[in-house]
């Protein structure tokens, strides 16, 4: 698909803008260090000549409702250092956590280098709000497979301590389907309602603010007091909403995604009703401390600037995902969302088709990543994972999806998920590497 030279105009003109669409001009010195095949650069071409700015509006309504929340909570230079040992009156994390609350509209909020993962974190504040002989019920069906193998069948699972568990399926599309929960509700005595608001490793759509917004709606009509808890993972600043202003009890999840600003070194978050926070940390901890104990390390000020800059480092991967997604999309492969579609994740699913073309994909990326790019992913193990999977990652901070990787389950449909990207142009480079990595792949075993 050829650009005019008008429209080309137009784009070059418009990329200056730091929210806009990578333009062609910028695609082009993106292609000044990308050798790669000419269908793969005519592909990125035509992508470029596609692709639309986002909502230039929402994005500043998002980002200011950071910058006020840093304006109200009075932060200190001497705040920032934090403590070691017992972390007692920490406070860069007493503002942290402030802030944290603020921003997403929680009572209260509990973020600690003690969570190891979002998963951790997830699965703590599960434990904490179900008793053994009551249910979680997973209400837009089966969660992605640590957390899955962590309710149901590892040594040790929440099932194995006794609390019931039940999945909600989603429509023939992948959507969450209201009357199939509602169903459920009828019959099951569901004491807290989990929600995953990012794909996973699904290439079903994420979950809108709208859809858990009605999902909460049926849950008060059904169990008034059951108690609702999405794991917020990838979706933290993508729409202007959050899941605590529709209902929701409590989000949680991971330090090194998108709240992190891709400066967070490790940890996890849970924030919403007080009585929640309190239970999880009486979980995380133990009974009599509550949430007293946790330093900050001397991490504070990361922790403190990562969320400051947190929005303006999901908007560079919006627009690099937007992208990835059009161009192999020009490539003739099934992605979801479609560049340019609503977000609510910075997730991009792509679907390969087989298991060669998914480990092109994640070594391709791989050579253009900051840290560890001369080293070759291999597929094997993981903790959790009952397939072998790939993953991409050269990150800074190490697991840190915020910054640009890939994971792939070796398994039908064999779709890889592209996420995170700390610069919209690192996120079109990787995309362009890894497509011609794809592409050259596919010519291999033509021959």
């Amino acid at each position: 698909m050829l650009q005019s030279s008008a429209e080309s105009k137009r784009l070059s003109e418009n990329s200056s803008d730091p929210l806009n669409a990578l333009g062609a001009g910028v695609i082009e010195a993106i292609l000044e260090h990308a050798s790669c095949a000419p269908e793969v650069a005519h592909a990125a071409r035509a992508a470029a000549s596609m692709l639309e700015p986002r909502d230039i509006a929402v994005r500043a309504r998002i980002r200011m409702r950071v910058v006020g929340a840093f304006l109200k909570e009075g932060l200190a230079e001497s705040d920032l250092a934090g403590t070691l040992g017992y972390g007692y009156d920490d406070a860069a994390r007493a503002h942290y956590e402030s802030l944290l609350a603020r921003i997403f509209g929680g009572e209260r909020a509990l973020a600690r280098f003690n969570f190891a993962s979002g998963t951790h974190a997830i699965l703590t504040t599960l434990s904490a709000c179900t008793a053994p002989g009551e249910t979680i019920v997973a209400a837009v069906g089966r969660p992605y497979d640590t957390l899955h193998y962590a309710l149901t069948s590892a040594p040790g699972s929440l099932v194995e301590q006794g609390i019931g568990y039940a999945e909600v399926a989603l429509d023939a599309h992948g959507r969450f389907e209201p009357g199939a929960l509602a169903e459920v509700l009828a019959t099951t005595p569901a004491r807290t309602i989990f929600v995953q608001r990012s794909r996973g490793y699904s290439s079903r759509p994420s979950i809108s603010i709208a859809e858990i917004e009605e999902l909460v709606h049926v849950v008060r009509s059904f169990s008034p007091n059951a108690r609702v808890v999405v794991d917020n993972c990838y979706g933290e600043f993508v729409e202007e909403r959050e899941p605590l202003e529709v209902g929701a009890d409590a989000i949680a999840g991971s330090l090194i995604k998108n709240i992190g600003g891709g400066l967070a070194p490790a940890g996890g978050y849970v924030i919403g009703r007080k009585e929640i926070i309190e239970r999880t940390a009486t979980r995380l901890y133990a009974p009599g401390l509550r949430d007293a104990l946790g330093s900050t390390l001397g991490f504070g000020r990361a922790l403190l600037q990562g969320l400051f800059s947190a929005p303006a480092l999901v908007d560079e991967s919006l627009r690099g995902l937007d992208f990835a997604a059009t161009l192999f999309s020009e490539l003739g492969f099934h992605v979801e969302p479609l560049g340019g579609a609503q977000r609510t994740d910075t997730v991009q699913a792509i679907t390969l088709g087989n298991p060669q073309a998914l480990i092109a994909f994640a070594r391709g990326l791989q050579r253009v990543l900051p840290v560890n790019a001369r080293f070759t992913p291999e597929p094997g193990p993981v903790p959790g994972y009952v397939d072998p999977v790939i993953m991409s990652s050269g990150a800074f901070i190490a697991g840190s999806t915020a910054e640009l990787s890939c994971d792939a389950p070796l398994r039908p449909p064999f779709a890889v998920y592209l996420q995170g990207g700390t610069l919209a142009e690192h996120v079109a480079l990787g995309a362009i590497a890894a497509a011609d990595a794809v592409v050259k792949g596919q010519k291999g075993e033509q021959r």
